[in-house]
Parts: C-alpha cells; sequence; structure tokens
C-alpha cells in the first residue's frame, strides 16, 4: 500500500490552517514560527518555502480573508436587485463570514491594529475595498432614486466602521452572537439613509 506525500497547495493550505489556530489562540508576538510547524505537522523548511518569515504568513491570512470577505459580500448582493435587498443580504453574508472564520477574523480586525505600517495598510486596505464596494451600491440606488441623494463615501465609511464594530466586540466577548445582530444592525444602518 502506498501513500501519497501532500501537493504542494495541500501542504500550503495546512499551514495556514495551522497559523490562524496558532495567531488566534496566541497572538502575533507570542506566536512562534516553532508553533505553527507543530500544529500543522510540517517542517520548518516547508514553512519557510511557502512563507519567508512569522510577517509573511500572517499577511497572507490578512488577504486570504479580505478576498474571501468582498466575494462573499459580492456575490451576495449580486443576486439580489434592489438596494435593500442587496444590503440585508450583505449584512448576512459578512456576519455568515465573520461567524464560520472567527480566527481570520480575529486576525484581520483585531491583530492587526497596532502591529506597524504594514499590517496598518492591510487592514486600511480591507477597510477601503468594503467601503468602495458599499459606496458604488449607494451610488447606484440614489441615481435610481431608492434612496435619498447622499455623501456615498462618507456613509459607506460610516457602514464599515459599524460592521467593524459590532464584530470586533462579538470576536472579544463573543456576544450577542452575530446573527442576533442582524435585525438592529440593517435597522441602524437603513435609518443612516432615510429608510425604514
Amino acid at each position: 500500500m502506498t501513500s501519497t506525500s501532500p501537493t504542494p497547495q495541500e501542504t500550503r493550505a495546512r499551514i495556514l490552517e495551522a497559523a490562524v489556530k496558532v495567531f488566534a489562540t496566541k497572538g502575533y508576538h507570542d506566536a512562534k514560527v516553532d508553533d505553527i510547524v507543530s500544529e500543522s505537522n510540517t517542517s520548518k523548511g516547508s514553512f519557510y518555502f511557502y512563507f519567508p518569515s512569522k510577517q509573511d504568513i500572517f499577511l497572507a491570512l490578512s488577504d486570504t480573508f479580505a478576498e474571501l470577505l468582498e466575494s462573499k459580500i459580492r456575490q451576495a448582493m449580486d443576486k439580489e436587485e434592489h438596494g435593500v435587498q442587496q444590503m440585508d443580504a450583505a449584512l448576512r453574508a459578512a456576519l455568515g463570514l465573520f461567524s464560520q472564520y472567527r480566527g481570520l477574523a480575529k486576525i484581520a480586525l483585531v491583530q492587526a491594529v497596532g502591529l506597524g505600517a504594514v499590517f496598518e495598510e492591510k487592514r486600511r486596505a480591507l477597510n477601503n475595498r468594503l467601503t468602495a464596494l458599499i459606496q458604488s451600491r449607494l451610488e447606484r440606488a440614489a441615481a435610481e432614486g431608492s434612496i435619498p441623494p447622499l455623501q456615498a463615501e462618507i456613509t459607506a465609511r460610516a457602514w464599515v466602521g459599524a460592521l467593524n464594530e459590532v464584530v470586533i466586540h462579538w470576536i472579544y466577548t463573543g456576544t450577542p452572537p452575530l446573527e442576533e445582530s442582524l435585525p438592529a444592525l440593517k435597522e441602524f444602518l437603513l435609518r443612516s439613509i432615510g429608510k425604514e
């Protein structure tokens, strides 16, 4: 009976999954490459083949989460025709993703804060990507007349900020469950654009 070696993609994925667990448990500063290697059941050589440093794997995880979040929100919004339904779908997708990937969310939204310019740039890039996505939808809704005219960029930034605060509180406390936050968050965001 022959055993097959993992593919390079499988090894890289295993290292990334282990890094999520280690960073989420120990935090960036206390996490060691040896911890990630041990958790992934790989070698230091494998780790350094894919990630030149602890910072590089942390940044890769931040990028992975940002891409996943933007993709899920965009897909959810594209399935709906009208602005309010798009917002509801986007919120459900975002909160569902945060719930599913709490460790990644903690890395991208909490641990990246205060780690230096490179990390801050990643965090800001995620916020900017979400802001641009929401802004484009708000501008479209205003042009169609389904919401009153508004300063779409400022509104989108406020929405991202509100979502961040709800999620960060949940990451720290686990309460309330994100799905329970949805109705109040949706009501708040709708009122901010003159909708009831």
